[in-house]
């Protein structure tokens, strides 16, 4: 308004730029509804005391007035900040836009407000974020997480939490059947003649990454494929290049990545070195990233269900944050999301 005033100062001595609008309150909202201000009140931090129709007709007054709860005032009075936190590994990874776009979702749907926090690839960052942000919100969704599962149990102690793309006793987790997708991704290689691959590693904190090692191996014995694991490797496209070149010095026809970012960083060394993809070597990645359609090879991939993993989760976590929510024991959900292989033109029949 300062500088309005100092290009419009005539305007302004005469009243010509409007007053901001005064900020509705619960006082305002009521008058309106015709209802009690602890009706709204509760219509908006405990909606189970209020009839449906009573707290429908509340929130639609309190939107068409522009009023939102004070979120402190309404945490000293609940107990609860309507707040809570996903938490990722590496935020430039492009698989977790997807989980971001689902937890967004449901969070908004919740009447929630969602805060992001990136791990940097770190576990004692990871679980020092976790107990920097404890008190602000009233749980947490974290995603592939690296913290060991000790390290999580404390966490859960303090707080409510759910798990993407990681499981650990006794927490509630979302999870990709990484069993039937790498058994498809070694059928895709078998079918073509393929006989050996290697797999390259992500962090070694990875839990999908060890639970895709494992299926990636067993669905190899099946076939009568000889699988090898070289890595562990930073799941980036600057990783690539030295994971192409280890690959070169074996006889294997197919490398199996980590995730898709490091897939397009050996797919971009081969180019550089004239290895042609997938006459001489097939490639395949983990995730279907936006993106994994437009390199060069078009990348095969075991596409995740990452947005509806994220939604699934916050909803977890409403559940949990509910006033009378039974804590999770032993018995904690796990929910698996299907897999499906996405074959493109970056792998084919083995060379002969």
């Amino acid at each position: 308004m300062a500088i309005v005033c100092q290009k419009l100062p005539d305007a302004c001595q005469h009243g010509l730029v409007p007053a901001p609008r005064r900020r509705a309150t619960i006082t305002s909202v009521a008058e309106a509804a015709g209802v009690a201000t602890s009706t709204v009140s509760r219509a908006f931090s405990n909606p189970g005391r209020v009839n449906h129709v009573t707290r429908e007709h509340v929130l639609a007054v309190a939107e068409r007035l522009g009023y939102s709860p004070n979120p402190t005032a309404q945490a000293l009075e609940s107990g609860r900040t309507n707040t809570v936190a996903l938490v990722v590994p590496d935020i430039t990874n492009p698989y977790f836009s997807g989980v971001v776009k689902g937890a967004e979702r449901a969070a908004a749907e919740a009447r929630l407000t969602l805060v992001i926090g990136d791990a940097q690839e770190n576990p004692v960052h990871e679980e020092r974020l976790v107990r920097r942000l404890g008190a602000a919100v009233d749980g947490f969704v974290l995603t592939a997480s690296r913290m060991p599962d000790e390290a999580l149990q404390r966490a859960s102690e303090l707080n409510r939490i759910v798990l993407v793309n990681r499981a650990s006793p006794g927490l509630t987790s979302v999870v990709a059947d990484f069993a039937s997708g790498t058994g498809q991704i070694v059928a895709h290689l078998a079918s073509h003649g393929h006989r050996s691959f290697v797999f390259l590693g992500g962090p070694a904190e990875s839990w999908s990454g060890a639970r895709r090692w494992a299926g990636l191996h067993a669905a190899a014995a099946e076939h009568g494929l000889e699988a090898t694991r070289f890595g562990p490797y930073t799941p980036t496209t600057a990783s690539g290049p030295a994971a192409a070149d280890a690959v070169l010095t074996t006889r294997a026809t197919a490398v199996v990545a980590h995730n898709d970012v490091l897939a397009i960083g050996v797919l971009q060394r081969l180019a550089e070195r004239g290895v042609r993809v997938p006459e001489q070597l097939s490639v395949v990645g983990f995730d279907d990233v936006f993106g994994a359609d437009f390199c060069h090879p078009p990348l095969t991939t075991l596409a995740e269900r990452t947005t509806e993993a994220g939604a699934r989760a916050v909803e977890a976590l409403a559940a949990l944050t509910r006033p009378g929510a039974t804590p999770t024991g032993e018995d904690a959900p796990v929910r698996v999301l299907p897999t499906q292989l996405v074959v493109r033109a970056s792998s084919g029949p083995a060379p002969t």
